[in-house]
């Protein structure tokens, strides 16, 4: 599956997430994932969706996007160009004769031990979405119970940022306020 990244600055506002969610929505895009958390800037939220290129129109989901009025700024990340992250708790059955075998097995994955009980073990593992499906495959032996994942976030590599300058952009209305919410 072609997945895309997008990385979305937005006003941290009540509605904003219904709007972004309803354009997916009208125009019957599929989210593949999507994390929602505050930046350094009280005023504005990160939006990180992730969209399945085969069956969503990336171009046209961007463009709508930026037309929205809340939405500050959207960029798409290049897998080979961002850092992706994904936490998740895995409680997983544990006969008592496997514990060390389980645990071993959660070592080798950096995944970490965050409640137990005679019959179950929960970890805690943050890693990338591809060494987390391959970690719940390990794990698929000793009988997963219960799983949560938050969906992927991800920022671009190196000294960029979202909040730089784009040449490209076009000065408008709308833009001169995220200006202001971005603090230039």
């Amino acid at each position: 599956m072609s997945t895309h990244t997008l990385s979305v600055l937005v006003e941290n506002k009540p509605g904003v997430l219904a709007h972004v969610a309803g354009l997916f929505s009208r125009r019957a895009f599929n989210i593949t994932s999507l994390s929602v958390g505050p930046t350094a800037d009280e005023r504005v939220s990160r939006m990180t969706i992730v969209v399945d290129g085969a069956s969503t129109p990336v171009d046209q989901v961007h463009k709508q996007l930026e037309k929205l009025v809340r939405v500050l700024k959207v960029v798409e990340l290049e897998a080979d160009a961002a850092v992706e992250r994904e936490l998740a708790l895995i409680k997983v059955h544990v006969h008592p004769a496997l514990r060390a075998r389980l645990l071993d097995t959660a070592a080798a994955f950096r995944a970490t031990v965050v409640d137990l009980d005679p019959r179950t073990i929960v970890l805690e593992a943050v890693c990338s979405p591809g060494r987390l499906d391959a970690l719940l495959a390990a794990l698929e032996p000793h009988g997963t119970c219960e799983l949560v994942r938050t969906g992927l976030i991800a920022i671009g590599r190196g000294a960029g940022t979202i909040t730089d300058d784009d040449p490209a952009r076009a000065p408008g209305a709308a833009r001169q306020e995220e200006q202001v919410l971005l603090g230039r």
